[in-house]
């Protein structure tokens, strides 16, 4: 499952997401999705989470970025969600579910 963010839609911008919204999905989901690592570039951040139940998941960690906000930033406005049977997919070989 990827998480990608556009930094031009976030209120703070901030590099501690690629740290502080797995750590809160883990707990959130009791430790079925983990943290599988993340990218930056200028204009986004893509954090990778790895889970055997990737479409049950993604609506809980939608209904967290829906519910918290994160650096001061309401995620939901930003993320997109793509999911993969490839474990560490590439965001181009992966389905896109949210929006």
């Amino acid at each position: 499952m990827i998480i990608k963010l556009n930094a031009g839609l976030l209120e703070n911008p901030d590099t501690d997401l690629c740290y502080i919204l797995p750590e809160r999905i883990e707990e959130f989901t009791n430790h079925l999705v983990s943290d599988n690592g993340y990218d930056i570039s200028s204009s986004e951040l893509c954090i990778w989470l790895e889970t055997e139940y990737a479409e049950k998941m993604a609506c809980q960690i939608l209904k967290l970025l829906k519910k918290e906000k994160f650096c001061q930033n309401d995620l939901s406005l930003s993320a997109e969600i793509y999911i993969s049977p490839q474990e560490c997919a590439e965001l181009e070989h992966s389905q896109k579910i949210y929006p």
